[in-house]
């Protein structure tokens, strides 16, 4: 050991002296000539990172541990850092640099979900260009979600347990016949996205707008005519139940659900599409995408309500359970297209038909062009798993 210590030592004098005699030529070749842009050029050197980590690296015979400049070294290791000049004056541009580098592998934080509780008007306010944060929705596998081949589910209800594999195998058929099969309708309809040159609206409030070519009515329509396209019959209700007045939105939308229910037995799935709404801590929107086929279009997510609120739901499983089925036949076809299956302690009407699902199409950070195409997407995937369902 103390042999090691001697060698160790002994390369160190060796190299300071090299270095010494180094800088001593360098000192007195300066007074005979203008060597002025070479120390310009030394400088530099000394304020750049990666020279200055790779010096460190070469005198000390192997890359820096840890936080780059405090690796684990001997006494002749310190001394020899603390006497060269040129690597302990580019220390700020390092730490400078490690620290960027730090912050660039930090994943992006989890957003702020302004439409967890639908009961209540979000705040959205404006934001200006530039700050719409692209984010893409996954589960993972760390406990948070409940998961079963390749589907998450994001149990946020206070005392419900389930068994998302149980309901992945838990046959769903609704018995689809003749007559309307599916209602669309929009408890939220005046939801809006971020406009663009293709699609600009008056607003009825922030990220709202009266406008049904413009809000969430026209991605229902999107999805109707995919299914009509499918051979279904479609029943899209317009009504805007969240205008002039948000509150008791749900309420309204009820009593028009239970109307064409009661005009069309037949129906067997009630979509209530709405948009998401999701911001960072500092207020700006998230954009919620996904890549298919080279196209950024807008994901998608299924909400299931349940009776975790004390109101009558006794059938919320079998929702879960189609929303299960659903989503496997999503992420085949699309990957990424589906984000996790939420799970709420609310029943947003659902209790009315036990093929009944609440769909967020993005959020206020997508355009309505990105919508309208994760609709298109998400219909098509729904339409064929509704076919094994028709009956002969």
């Amino acid at each position: 050991m103390g042999g090691k210590r001697r060698e160790s030592g002994l390369r160190a004098l060796r190299r300071g002296a090299a270095l010494g005699l180094a800088l001593t030529a360098l000192w007195i070749f300066g007074l005979t000539a203008d060597l002025s842009g070479a120390w310009d050029a030394l400088g530099r050197l000394g304020q750049t990172p990666s020279f200055v980590l790779g010096a460190l690296s070469q005198e000390l015979e192997g890359a820096p541990a840890g936080d780059g400049l405090s690796p684990d070294l001997d006494r002749w290791g310190r001394l020899l850092l603390a006497q060269s000049a040129l690597i302990s004056g580019g220390r700020p541009a390092v730490d400078a640099f490690l620290a960027e580098q730090a912050q660039a592998e930090e994943p992006p934080a989890e957003p702020i979900d302004q439409e967890e509780n639908d009961q209540e008007e979000p705040e959205l306010s404006p934001v200006q260009h530039g700050e719409v944060v692209e984010y893409t929705n996954l589960g993972k596998d760390d406990g948070s979600y409940l998961t079963t081949d390749q589907i998450y589910v994001k149990n946020s209800t206070q005392g419900q347990e389930v068994d998302v594999a149980a309901l992945a195998s838990q046959p769903v058929d609704l018995k689809l016949g003749a007559g309307p099969q599916i209602l669309i309708v929009h408890t939220h309809g005046s939801e809006a996205y971020t406009q663009d040159e293709q699609d600009v609206y008056v607003e009825s409030d922030p990220y709202r707008t009266t406008d049904c070519t413009k809000n969430v009515v026209r991605v229902g329509e999107e999805m109707a005519q995919v299914f009509r396209s499918q051979g279904f019959e479609v029943v899209h209700d317009t009504t805007l139940y969240d205008y002039p007045a948000y509150n008791g939105a749900y309420e309204r939308s009820c009593a028009g659900v239970e109307k064409w229910l009661e005009q069309y037995p037949t129906i067997k799935l009630v979509l209530d599409v709405h948009r998401d709404a999701l911001v960072s801590a500092d207020g700006a929107a998230y954009k919620l995408v996904s890549e298919v086929e080279g196209q950024k279009v807008a994901q998608v997510m299924l909400v299931v309500g349940s009776n975790d609120s004390g109101m009558e739901h006794p059938n919320w499983r079998e929702n879960l359970a189609l929303a299960v089925k659903l989503q496997l036949e999503l992420t085949r076809d699309w990957g990424q297209l589906a984000r996790p299956i939420t799970l709420r302690s609310s029943r947003y009407n659902q209790h009315l038909s036990p093929g009944s699902l609440l769909v967020e199409v993005g959020g206020h950070g997508n355009t309505l062009q990105e919508a309208i195409a994760g609709a298109r997407l998400f219909a098509q995937s729904i339409g064929q798993v509704l076919k094994t369902m028709e009956e002969p």
